[in-house]
């Protein structure tokens, strides 16, 4: 396929002929003005979960939400109820000691949405019912030959570059090793996905083969004593850890492309580094603040192009102890070529970890107009952006726009959930790393959008099953996949 462009627009055009507007409430609307444009926040409207001892059709624990595509086509209106579908996208599988040989896929969630009203309280005993989600399909990942991917650690193993592919992560077992983290689904089911370990963007077919993969800038790719590296850190049964642990430079151990968005006219598809490169205060979690975000011309979808890159500052926030923290880089939504929605959160809080209160889960807007382009500079042959987290004189950031608290108590509230103790099924879980958006389908709201946001709930569940052996999560977790929906305007994105 060598033209991406018209699908993505269609995931932002409205459709004529809904029916009439949600019924509008009174609410306290939070919005973010960047240049010309002021984003609106409604508020969330539908919460739904799926349990957590969930299990696809492989017989194994179904996987949450890394990444998330919602498929334009599919999506209709009837009355005040909307049906689609969406395509998750789990990471590598259950590893809290150490990587698994689970097999990367792709699983195809049947949708159903009836929202509330902004800033209206759902029917009592209906407060997590207004997202009506199934699992419906998943379909394996493989490689160029059709043999089984793995989430593996690499550990020191790297195939060789051979025909287009660059060199790839390999695990001991020969295969290619693939953290799947975003996802961009096209309209003829071909996909591009994010991988945490290269840090690459892999091209699939719509059955699921691997046909090209696309290298970051030389700064990014994890280098140890002078050789490519793709160990994480994580090794599987048996294998040794990586020496030295930490790549010297490149992207930190699991701090990969974590997000990944193409922009409403198709022409380009965005990543941002889930944090900054080991040169560019990476090294240290108190100096790792600025990550980089790649803009790549999709003209043809196997030669992804590089075309800009980015200085992205993370946001910070203080902790319990007042200890100024950073939020690493969860997932995107691409506005446009120059804006994108980004999720940033704090870790080691909410249901299923020891921490119950979050202190930071936020969508900002990310603004790249004013910010310099080093795409194809010194900086991507290896001079850091941000020698121990401070940022080079000659460069001009991104700048960021407060839009969504997810952690707002009210909102929560209205939907029976809530952050911090106690740290049970409603205290939200600590990943939220999913976005996507499906338009309202109103033309009396041609700029409003259903923004969801699900959670990776990293396989915890006390019923498991995976690469054909059952377990249960440490500490008695069941933690479900669950979806918040919110009703948010974004203006200019048809244009």
């Amino acid at each position: 396929m060598k033209n991406v462009r018209p699908y993505a627009s269609r995931l932002f055009a409205a459709i004529l002929g809904a029916s009439a507007a949600i019924p509008a409430v009174a609410s306290a609307e939070n919005s973010a003005t960047v240049g010309s444009l002021t984003f609106v926040n409604k508020g969330l409207v539908g919460v739904g979960r799926i349990p957590a001892n969930q299990r696809d059709k492989f017989g194994e624990t179904f996987g949450s939400g890394s990444g998330m595509a919602i498929d334009p086509a599919a999506w209709s209106r009837d009355g005040a109820s909307y049906k689609g579908t969406l395509y998750l996208l789990p990471d590598r599988g259950y590893n809290v000691a150490g990587t698994v040989d689970y097999r990367p896929r792709l699983n195809t969630i049947s949708i159903g949405l009836t929202p509330t009203a902004p800033g209206a309280a759902p029917k009592a005993g209906k407060e997590q019912s207004g997202v009506d989600a199934k699992l419906t399909d998943s379909m394996l990942f493989l490689d160029d030959k059709g043999g089984d991917m793995t989430g593996l650690d690499p550990e020191s193993g790297v195939r060789p570059a051979a025909g287009n592919f660059p060199p790839l992560p390999q695990a001991v077992n020969g295969k290619i090793a693939l953290d799947n983290e975003a996802i961009v689904r096209m309209a003829d089911g071909t996909m591009f996905v994010s991988d945490e370990y290269g840090p690459y963007i892999y091209r699939f077919s719509a059955d699921g083969h691997l046909l090209s993969a696309t290298q970051p800038p030389k700064a990014l790719l994890p280098m140890r004593k002078g050789a490519l590296s793709f160990a994480s850190n994580n090794p599987g049964p048996g294998a040794a850890a990586p020496d030295p642990k930490d790549p010297e430079t490149g992207r930190q151990n699991n701090q990969g492309l974590e997000g990944m968005a193409m922009t409403p006219d198709g022409k380009f598809i965005i990543s941002v580094l889930q944090s900054a490169a080991r040169q560019d205060g990476g090294d240290s979690s108190s100096t790792r603040q600025n990550t980089r975000a790649m803009i790549y011309d999709a003209a043809d979808p196997d030669h992804l192009k590089l075309v800009h890159e980015y200085v992205v500052p993370l946001p910070v926030f203080k902790d319990a102890k007042d200890k100024t923290t950073i939020a690493a880089e969860s997932e995107i939504v691409a506005l446009s070529d120059k804006t994108f929605l980004m999720l940033s959160r704090d870790s080691g809080n909410g249901q299923g970890v020891k921490g119950d209160t979050s202190l930071y889960r936020k969508i900002n807007v990310v603004d790249l107009s004013a910010a310099t382009d080093i795409a194809g500079s010194d900086f991507d042959a290896g001079k850091p952006i941000a020698p121990k987290g401070v940022v080079d004189p000659s460069l001009t950031p991104a700048t960021l726009t407060p839009f969504i608290d997810l952690n707002d108590k009210a909102d929560l509230a209205r939907f029976g959930l809530h952050n911090g103790a106690p740290n049970d099924k409603n205290n939200l879980s600590e990943k939220w790393e999913a976005m996507g958006l499906a338009s309202v389908l109103d033309p009396n709201l041609p700029d409003d959008y259903f923004l969801f946001v699900a959670n990776d709930n990293d396989f915890l569940t006390q019923d498991g099953f995976q690469v054909g052996a059952a377990y249960k999560a440490e500490g008695g977790a069941d933690v479900d996949t669950m979806f918040q929906v919110f009703q948010v305007t974004l203006p200019g994105l048809k244009k």
